[in-house]
């Protein structure tokens, strides 16, 4: 079983993140690794296995891994599940550890899209628009084309937008309780020097805001950023060594459930955290009772409820309710994106929750620290509902 019993993130880089111009996703993404290499007190040289996704052009993981010197990699890849990839990035490095394939591994998400004097909205010009995951150029994947678009689905916002009002015309989920979720978010974010946004906002503000795409609001939508952030992955063994506390790989799962977006399909009903979440749990050997905090994919407040209700926090149904309760938010009984998310902080696709995931683990979350850090778990989603990971973290080594 390689170095040891289990896989620890040792290693957080983070460049800064928002509206960061002049540089290139390369740029980024070799400042993160290198952040987050000297984080763990380790040096490139260190680095045996390196794990890159999208947006970075050409090849990506050998001109990142020329750019930063290193050689004789025994694992390299480019990973795409878009929002999903950060989740599927740390298994396939904790599995390489674990089997000895590797022994430390980098894992790289970066992106720039924002432009001076451009708007957020128009970042990903070429047809796939904020929020999408999509890099420029890629608008063909999601299928923006045809009839599909003569009907007005011309952005990802149009799609999610059908998800979250189907999930309405079912369950009775209402604007409110989305905006429930925005407001919760923005209250942690207010408590996270690095969230791009930080103000206060009430249920007024997120009514007030104007549509996107009904019944998404503005304040249901991500944000667009640019930046970095990469992990290294160790053995739980040697993590014991390194320079900051570890932050251990207990369990870990994927679920892509195919769904058409026509009547009687599951679309927007049930996502794929339904599969991967409970592969997870086993895998980590806990159940959702035992879940201290959420690090969920935000992409939209409507993801959110579908997640939670998902992995089993609440009946199906009943994830608008729960939010509203007031479940979410710095006091609740399930903290939940506790740095503000994708939604108020920052959008590095998977590696928003997973950022957030280690530094609370770590304790390191300061004003915003939650009261329980024991069993951490991290979702992500990508495509229109087509991926999902999810990951079991924990400061505390899982037992044998």
């Amino acid at each position: 079983m390689g170095e040891g019993t289990g896989a620890a993130i040792v290693g957080l880089g983070m460049t800064e993140l928002g509206r960061v111009y002049g540089r290139s996703p390369r740029s980024f993404a070799a400042e993160a690794v290198r952040l987050a290499v000297a984080d763990a007190g380790l040096t490139l040289g260190d680095l045996d296995g390196l794990l890159v996704s999208h947006g970075l052009g050409g090849s990506p993981g050998i001109e990142l891994a020329a750019t930063l010197g290193l050689r004789d990699l025994r694992l390299l890849s480019l990973v795409n599940s878009f929002g999903a990839t950060a989740g599927a990035m740390v298994s396939y490095a904790a599995t390489s550890i674990l089997s000895g394939a590797a022994s430390t591994v980098a894992c790289v998400f970066a992106d720039a899209p924002l432009k001076p004097r451009q708007s957020a909205g128009s970042a990903y010009d070429r047809g796939a628009p904020a929020g999408s995951g999509a890099a420029p150029g890629q608008a063909q994947w999601y299928g923006y084309g045809g009839m599909t678009a003569a009907l007005g689905f011309r952005s990802v916002n149009t799609f999610y937008a059908l998800a979250a009002q189907r999930h309405m015309a079912r369950y009775g989920t209402t604007t409110e309780q989305l905006g429930a979720v925005a407001v919760s978010t923005r209250a942690w974010a207010s408590r996270n020097p690095r969230a791009q946004m930080r103000e206060p906002i009430t249920l007024d503000d997120h009514r007030s805001s104007r549509w996107v795409a009904e019944p998404l609001r503005l304040l249901d939508c991500c944000l667009v950023s640019n930046g970095a952030i990469a992990v290294v992955l160790t053995s739980s063994n040697r993590a014991r060594d390194l320079a900051r506390p570890p932050v251990h790989v207990w369990g870990w799962g994927q679920g892509h459930p195919g769904h058409r977006r026509e009547r009687g399909s599951g679309f927007g009903l049930t996502t794929g955290a339904a599969t991967s979440g409970p592969i997870a749990m086993k895998m980590a050997g806990v159940t959702v009772d035992d879940i201290s905090q959420a690090q969920l994919y935000d992409c939209y407040t409507y993801t959110v409820v579908v997640t939670l209700e998902d992995y089993g926090f609440c009946a199906k149904g009943e994830g608008g309710a729960f939010a509203a309760s007031g479940a979410l938010g710095p006091g609740g009984a399930l903290p939940t994106n506790t740095g503000g998310g994708q939604l108020s902080a920052y959008y590095m696709w998977g590696m928003t929750p997973l950022s957030e995931a280690v530094i609370q683990g770590r304790g390191d979350g300061g004003e915003r620290q939650a009261d329980r850090n024991d069993v951490i778990l991290v979702s992500g989603n990508g495509g229109i509902l087509d991926h999902h990971s999810t990951l079991i973290l924990s400061p505390h080594p899982k037992e044998a």
